[in-house]
């Protein structure tokens, strides 16, 4: 117990630290995300604690991960990308161990959750206020201009704000504005009223696509799940579709980016910059279903000819006529999708384990919200779901700094959800 104490402050201590680091320093954030398991796995060896490793997700996350890691051997019939992919695929597991130190120890009490909701208040308040600086003066603290394209970068030298913005805003935004709505005060309901579409309107203008959709998927669960916040859900839905309809007058690129060009792509899926990597990614899936190509296995064997197909190969085995095929110019640093990069980089067994381990997150995230919907909850169930969600552009599932808001959500999700029996002083 002498040792505990010091290792539990470590660990809470890094796991604070954590959002700064994520928004300036992803290798510090490593750094932290290290320190935390570091300080819960010794924890469990000096107390001869190792319950947690019967957690149903883990035992998931675990198998996925040996598969992913035997699909990284550098020799046949597995990956011949060298040891590092190897070393990548076994220095996975830190996150899960990261996920399960924050569900288990480091987020058992009260305080230490409320803690962290300020330190991720803090960076969420931050991108926003730096956000609309960039609106309102065309530059933000650190001098950087609205990007080229016409989104808003907030706190970042390029367009990342939008991501973070959006992970973070139902767990940080959903409970203070149910609270000041179960207020009788008209004026306390019109702040939480405030409150919601001031931070629905900072996303939409941001101008980023997939986190303004991606939102919209938020507003729908929190209607399903929280029957007192469904009449501010539908509000919030219809000024979202307003304030992006008026985006014409009032920002012309975020207008064209989330509507025109959105539209454009959409009507000709096949042939945009996204179908192309999804066709590419989908043909190294098809030509390597058990093993895959090995952790990163996309960024290692994209521009290899042998996968210069169209999406018809995948299903017939023939391309479709008049095919040409686009070559190396389509490939990116992955595939754009998780579930394609699970299947890219594990086969198809990786891809089915993949997808049981993000289903027993929701599990276990959702267990007893359908009775007691608590917002706080219902903002990391969305937080998760917005982040497992299939039908995405994504970066890497294991890519800072995204991966590390994520997981930190999840394991602050997965504390939250424990019964409180089993929560020290929760």
């Amino acid at each position: 117990m002498k040792l505990a104490r010091p290792l539990e402050r470590i660990a809470l201590a890094a796991t604070l630290l954590l959002p700064l680091f994520l928004l300036y320093g992803r290798a510090v954030a490593e750094v932290m995300i290290a320190v935390t398991d570091i300080c819960f796995l010794v924890q469990s060896a000096s107390e001869g604690r190792w319950d947690w490793l019967r957690s149903a997700w883990l035992r998931i996350g675990l198998v996925w991960w040996g598969w992913l890691v035997l699909c990284s051997l550098p020799f046949p019939p597995f990956a011949d990308g060298g040891f590092h992919p190897l070393g990548e695929a076994l220095a996975t597991v830190r996150f899960l161990v990261f996920i399960a130190a924050l569900e288990r120890r480091v987020l058992a009490s009260k305080n230490a959750r409320r803690w962290l909701s300020f330190s991720l208040g803090a960076a969420f308040l931050w991108i926003g206020i730096e956000s609309m600086q960039q609106f309102f003066t065309g530059r933000n603290v650190f001098g950087h201009p609205i990007n080229v394209d016409g989104e808003l970068t907030g706190p970042f030298n390029k367009p990342r704000a939008g991501p973070p913005f959006s992970r973070l805003f139902f767990p940080l935004v959903l409970p203070p504005v149910d609270r000041l709505l179960a207020r009788s005060a008209l004026a306390l309901k019109a702040a939480g009223v405030a409150v919601m579409l001031a931070a629905i309107a900072v996303q939409v203008l941001i101008g980023q696509r997939m986190p303004v959709l991606l939102m919209g998927l938020g507003l729908l669960t929190t209607f399903i799940l929280m029957r007192r916040l469904r009449t501010l859900m539908v509000v919030c839905a219809v000024v979202s579709l307003a304030l992006v309809g008026s985006a014409a007058v009032i920002r012309p690129p975020a207008y064209y980016r989330l509507v025109e060009k959105f539209s454009r792509q959409m009507s000709h899926f096949r042939e945009s910059p996204y179908g192309e990597l999804y066709v590419r990614s989908a043909v190294m899936a098809r030509e390597n279903p058990l093993f895959g190509l090995g952790y990163d296995g996309y960024r290692e064997h994209c521009k290899e000819p042998r996968y210069f197909r169209d999406l018809t190969f995948v299903f017939t085995g023939h391309d479709r006529p008049g095919y040409v095929s686009k070559g190396a110019a389509v490939c990116n640093e992955e595939p754009g999708n998780f579930y394609l990069q699970a299947a890219t980089d594990a086969g198809v067994p990786g891809l089915l384990l993949y997808i049981a381990l993000g289903l027993a997150w929701l599990v276990s995230l959702g267990r007893g919200l359908g009775r007691a919907p608590d917002a706080t909850r219902v903002g990391l169930f969305v937080a998760a779901l917005i982040f497992l969600w299939p039908l995405a552009s994504t970066s890497s599932y294991l890519g800072m700094p995204m991966s590390g808001w994520s997981f930190l959500l999840i394991g602050w999700g997965l504390a939250e959800a424990r019964p409180p029996a089993e929560r020290a002083g929760g």
